[in-house]
């Protein structure tokens, strides 16, 4: 989600640590004057929007190794300067190291997420190790640590303001977190454990897009899809086709748990099938497995975590977040999964009841409800409570209605800013649209680009990414974009969203205007905020998708443009608390399995045998035994966990207090007003790093966050 954090969180998201000591043994600098490609000198396009026209996938390697040749010769010169240290000539120096790195590996690690192919494959294991070592050799530079130190040491003398001292504080921190203040022993294994962290981590990720694309399900008769759309059923047709199964259908699978489909198919044994298949990814004892990698990461993680004086990994993590420790995040979680586990229980039985009474008008034998029962059912029952389903909504949400008339008319109601889509600017694929962003007084503000659509080479889930990040240093301004994996359809039919869909577009659109509003001094602020803050600002903008005058500018007829009867609007919003248990629980389940992985001593971390009855136990143990709902991710496909978010999956609802305290807010100040934009852009958007995350929430509201809001959202209130 933004420059600071791209390398690092699923290759996507969380601030990464640069960091070996000169006894490191590293490859021959390529000359200064050596390197002439694309990625030489900016971008002279736009705010410097990457020249996708002209990067070809062979100019990656030379440009990262004089990129980090050319880093390390900056960072010699810092460390070597003979002159006593000045938070100029290191820390303003090191903030301007590096650009060439950055440009190349910006692009390189978004397109890797979104568009991947064999040459960017192996090109991400071929430099893992490498761009791990090469941050080893920034972190663990003794001369370079001193001189930080020395600063440190004396930052009470020097006359910084609040933002130049907060960003030696922070330089500090992630040189002690990242070993500079061990010895030469320790710093050499933690070059070990980095090295050997990078390549599995992305053998991990390239082993969960091989196994969702592996896992698809072929069907062979069209009767089984009944339930799905004909739309859906012809892309499933072309699916099969693009795989030489022609007559065939295949189902695609996303990331999570629950698939789409299995809300539609009235197929009961199908529904079945599409589940075990998604559940069995990266644990099926193939090429793909991935327990092996879980079970060495976590023990790497561990040994790292205790090298740096922490007893688990987790508290390692959290130590920088604003949780501060595993204690805060347990104590969280689990006041909030009996709640969330009582409320499934009670929708479960709800279904149950429904099962039941079907079969039997049927004169069928009955069934015990199951994992790929629930979303099928859910349905039934919200039809049956609220006389609407999602076939009625859909013909409503149009794509490109729900951005340019939803998603960005809130923006311009509450931020005043506009967009203007441009044709003139070149494509990383074809499937994706730019636009310009204007600030409310007509000034360029950034570039946006949305990318919607799944595909075979674009990894699961839904995110922000950034290509240029706002620095008051650097002068630039940000090139953001938003990726989500909304099924596309065949050719020349409209693409009509799910309400899941629409709220995920609402979602990540947040994260954008976080990288739009950042005006920070340095770099290293852009976008540089904890985990479990990171979501927040993304959460808050959800508020918007059904707030009634932006859903009436954009829930239209795709035929007709007829908006949307009022009756239905009602009932979206009435059933908005509607399967919450569900939602909730399967979340939980997910957070509290991290936090049980990464609360694990080492000594008790087990081998690949044992990751996944590990996995039973610990949901037996936190209460999430409840069959009918799994965890949102299981451990050989939870992405987040093996990247930017280990030890932080409890980010998501740690972030969800802010978002419901702030949107309670919002609703009791004028609701959407350019008022309320300014507050919450100054106080919440435009910081970034340069202000501890803690104080941005009491500094926009007046005091500290409160659960009950959440509770009342999800409704658990009364449970």
């Amino acid at each position: 989600m933004a420059a600071a954090l791209a390398l690092a969180i699923a290759t996507a998201l969380a601030g990464c640590a640069t960091s070996p000591t000169p006894a490191t043994k590293t490859e021959a600098p390529m000359p200064a004057t050596a390197y002439s490609g694309v990625f030489a000198t900016p971008s002279t396009l736009d705010l410097n929007y990457p020249r996708f026209d002209q990067i070809k996938d062979s100019d990656f390697a030379p440009a990262f190794d004089a990129g980090m040749a050319e880093q390390l010769r900056e960072i010699d010169a810092i460390a070597n300067n003979p002159e006593a240290p000045t938070f100029q000539n290191t820390i303003v120096a090191m903030e301007k190291s590096g650009q060439l790195l950055d440009r190349a590996s910006n692009v390189f690690f978004n397109l890797v997420g979104t568009d991947k192919n064999d040459a960017r494959d192996k090109l991400q294991s071929d430099y893992a190790p490498k761009f791990s070592a090469h941050r080893d050799a920034i972190t663990l530079n003794p001369k370079l640590f001193a001189r930080i130190k020395a600063l440190h040491d004396a930052r009470a003398t020097l006359g910084l303001d609040a933002v130049d001292q907060r960003l030696l504080e922070r330089r500090y921190e992630d040189f002690v977190r990242g070993g500079a203040a061990l010895t030469d022993a320790q710093k050499a294994r933690i070059r070990e454990i980095n090295t050997e962290m990078s390549k599995l981590g992305t053998l991990f990720s390239q082993n969960v897009l091989a196994e969702v694309n592996d896992s698809a399900v072929v069907v062979d008769d069209r009767a089984q899809l009944k339930g799905m759309s004909e739309e859906q059923i012809a892309a499933a047709a072309e699916a099969a086709k693009a795989r030489g199964l022609a007559g065939k259908y295949v189902i695609a699978l996303l990331n999570t748990t629950g698939q789409p489909a299995e809300a539609q198919l009235e197929d009961r044994g199908l529904r079945e099938r599409l589940h075990k298949a998604s559940v069995a990814r990266g644990s099926r004892g193939n090429q793909w497995d991935n327990t092996a990698i879980v079970s060495q990461v976590l023990k790497l993680r561990a040994e790292r975590a205790r090298m740096l004086g922490y007893d688990t990994s987790a508290n390692f993590v959290l130590a920088d977040e604003t949780a501060a420790n595993q204690d805060n995040v347990n104590r969280m979680l689990r006041a909030l999964a009996p709640k969330a586990v009582g409320n499934a229980r009670r929708e479960g039985a709800e279904l149950q009841a429904m099962i039941d009474a079907e079969q039997k008008a049927k004169g069928q034998p009955g069934f015990q409800l199951a994992p790929w029962d629930w979303a099928y059912y859910s349905e039934k029952v919200r039809a049956a409570k609220f006389s609407f389903d999602e076939s009625q909504l859909k013909p409503y949400f149009e794509m490109r209605n729900v951005l340019e008339n939803g998603v960005f008319h809130a923006a311009t109601q509450l931020y005043g800013i506009t967009f203007k889509e441009r044709t003139d600017l070149p494509k990383y694929h074809p499937d994706t649209w730019i636009y310009d962003v204007f600030d409310k007084d007509g000034s360029r503000l950034a570039i946006f680009i949305w990318d919607p659509y799944a595909r075979a080479s674009k990894r699961g889930g839904a995110w922000m990414n950034t290509y240029v990040a706002q620095s008051g240093l650097t002068g630039e301004k940000p090139v953001v974009a938003n990726h989500l994996n909304i099924p596309k359809p065949s050719e020349g039919k409209p693409t009509l969203m799910t309400w899941d869909e629409v709220t995920t577009a609402f979602h990540e659109f947040g994260h954008a205007l976080h990288g739009f509003f950042q005006d920070v001094r340095y770099p290293y602020y852009s976008m540089n905020v904890p985990r479990d803050f990171v979501e927040y600002p993304s959460q808050v903008n959800e508020m918007w998708a059904d707030w009634p005058s932006v859903l009436a500018n954009y829930a239209k007829h795709y035929q007709t443009g007829a908006p949307m009867p009022k009756a239905l609007l009602d009932k979206v919003i009435a059933a908005s608390k509607f399967n919450q248990g569900f939602a909730t629980t399967e979340y939980l389940a997910a957070a509290m399995l991290d936090q049980r992985w990464h609360q694990l001593p080492l000594e008790q971390i087990p081998d690949k045998g044992g990751v996944m009855p590990f996995e039973a136990e610990a949901l037996r143990l936190d209460g999430f035994d409840y069959a009918p709902v799994p965890p949102r991710y299981k451990t050989p496909y939870f992405s987040h966990i093996m990247g930017g978010y280990a030890a932080g999956y409890y980010a998501y609802i740690w972030s969800e207090v802010l978002g419901a305290n702030t949107e309670q807010w919002i609703r009791q100040h004028g609701g959407l007003t350019l008022a309320n934009g300014d507050r919450l852009r100054k106080y919440v958007l435009a910081p970034g790093g340069e202000i501890e995350a803690g104080k941005l929430f009491p500094n926009f509201a007046g005091y500290e966050a409160r659960i009950e809001p959440l509770l009342e959202k999800r409704g658990l209130s009364t449970k």
